[in-house]
């Protein structure tokens, strides 16, 4: 085999693999159909990998040919290998998880089948193709959310998001018939020429703003973002692969489309203004939550919150590296989740340490430093320090980690000082992953950073101040708990414009 052969063949092997995984109509059993995905997913992580090597070692004259509507970018070939590796993770947790449970060869068909038209998504080089393939993943994921049928939750959270996802599909629609009718094809790279030839139309800036709506329908943002915190009744290992995977694919669609959305600053606003509000309420909704799995639906909210609004400011490898580094934490989060359980209640049983004076002085102090500093050096410091101190304002909820009371001043300054070396590690790491090689061309949007800088601002001295003192927003605790109350006339929407019987489904 020809290494342009091998180039050509490895991009379709997982996608091709997953869906030979799919359980054939009276199989065997449940451990033949386990097995069989286990050692697929195996061979398609291998393939991935492959994959990626030969794109980081290509040059421009031995690029994969692929048959027309695919195409490969090193961006895709990065999220290919990650979405491989949470898979084969969650199918290992999942084969032991659901053990005794009826319907297991159905979870491993739509698992496979998530996996597969995931794989499609990321070789997508055509708007006909990449919608169908989004849809693919959601008609896919609907089989996973709706597992347990008898579950009311569950069955109105799926509904709440097949509405989403069909508003998302029209406008997709509405946005590649825009861009089609201009450019004359519906072939990405023509449209990437088409751009590159002369200023945007109206019609692209219009197509523009129709797909960064129809990603704020796909990645649960306000105010749609409900069935997000109620898909909690799936099956742990689904939660794990939606709010580790599957949510983070609007974040890679608009990396993908960059062309574009650097030509349509009304579609970047509108991104930023989104991700921005959503990242704000989002974070203040969580600290309000009890229930381990509800908290982490609301972090993944609120951080799909921050990758769009990266995406918006056109920092698209802050957004790529966020989003793999959100994918690997929130797996390990929801798939050690019974383990957090178990240390919550052994926190319980001991007395909590109440912060001390010294602590409340020194939270919104150092935050407040932190931030000024970073104001003041953002107007001249190059862009790649100016997003690390977006980061750094993400990460100083570290300066204000619970001291206890009889720690006293000197606890406190240690703790704020652990705090400050914590978040200049974690700076220093995301540079270095910025050096990484992910063929991606960064398009700063300078003149959102004020409002960036004031809204996380705002958002972390109101968290630091609830950290320290929460009775001191005693009066929107309520609001907080309730999110707001948004979900809810979302939700008698949803019912209005979509009726559905999962009340009397579940009472059967």
């Amino acid at each position: 085999m020809t290494p342009a052969s091998l180039s050509a063949l490895l991009p379709l092997l997982p996608a091709a693999l997953m869906l030979a995984a799919l359980p054939r109509r009276g199989g065997a059993g449940e451990r033949p159909a386990w097995r069989r995905l286990h050692w697929l997913g195996a061979a398609a992580l291998t393939s991935a990998l492959a994959h990626l090597g030969l794109q980081l070692a290509a040059t421009p004259a031995h690029q994969a040919t692929l048959p027309p509507g695919l195409g490969t970018t090193l961006p895709g070939a990065w999220v290919a290998v990650l979405v491989q590796l949470l898979g084969v993770v969650i199918a290992g947790f999942s084969s032991r998880y659901l053990q005794g449970e009826p319907g297991q060869p159905r979870y491993v068909a739509a698992l496979a089948g998530v996996l597969a038209a995931v794989h499609v998504l990321l070789l997508a080089d055509h708007w006909l193709l990449l919608i169908a393939a989004w849809a693919a993943v959601g008609v896919a994921l609907q089989q996973l959310l709706c597992f347990y049928t008898d579950r009311p939750w569950a069955l109105l959270a799926a509904h709440k998001k097949r509405l989403a996802d069909r508003l998302a599909d029209a406008l997709l629609l509405v946005a590649a018939a825009l861009a089609w009718a201009d450019v004359g094809s519906g072939s990405l790279p023509a449209l990437w020429r088409h751009l590159e030839a002369g200023a945007p139309s109206a019609a692209l800036q219009a197509s523009a703003v129709c797909l960064a709506l129809a990603v704020v329908l796909r990645t649960a943002l306000l105010p749609v973002h409900g069935w997000m915190t109620q898909v909690m009744e799936a099956p742990t290992p689904v939660s794990a692969l939606l709010h580790a995977g599957v949510v983070n694919l609007g974040g890679f669609v608009l990396i993908r489309f960059a062309p574009l959305l650097e030509a349509a600053p009304v579609a970047r606003g509108l991104l930023v203004a989104l991700g921005l509000a959503t990242a704000l309420l989002a974070s203040l909704v969580m600290l309000t939550r009890v229930s381990i799995k509800v908290r982490l639906a609301w972090s993944t909210i609120a951080q799909m919150g921050f990758m769009v609004m990266e995406c918006g400011l056109g920092l698209y490898t802050l957004a790529l590296l966020h989003l793999i580094g959100h994918s690997l934490y929130k797996a390990h989060a929801f798939l050690a989740a019974s383990t957090a359980v178990d240390e919550t209640r052994l926190r319980a049983l001991r007395a909590p340490p109440r912060p001390s004076l010294a602590s409340l002085a020194m939270a919104p102090a150092g935050a407040g430093a932190l931030i000024a500093a970073l104001v003041a050096a953002a107007p001249v410091a190059a862009w790649p320090w100016w997003w690390s101190g977006v980061l750094a304002l993400a990460w100083a909820p570290l300066l204000w980690m619970p001291t206890s009371s009889q720690a006293g001043a000197a606890g406190a300054v240690r703790r704020a000082g652990a705090g400050g070396l914590m978040i200049a590690a974690l700076t220093l790491a995301a540079l270095l992953g910025h050096a990484l090689p992910f063929g991606l061309s960064d398009a700063p949007h300078a003149a959102a950073g004020p409002l960036v800088l004031g809204g996380l601002t705002g958002l972390y001295l109101c968290l630091a101040l609830l950290q320290v003192r929460p009775q001191a927003l005693a009066g929107w605790r309520r609001w907080s708990y309730a999110g707001f109350y948004i979900d809810e006339f979302v939700t008698r929407a949803s019912l209005r414009l979509w009726p559905t019987r999962w009340t009397a489904t579940a009472a059967q």
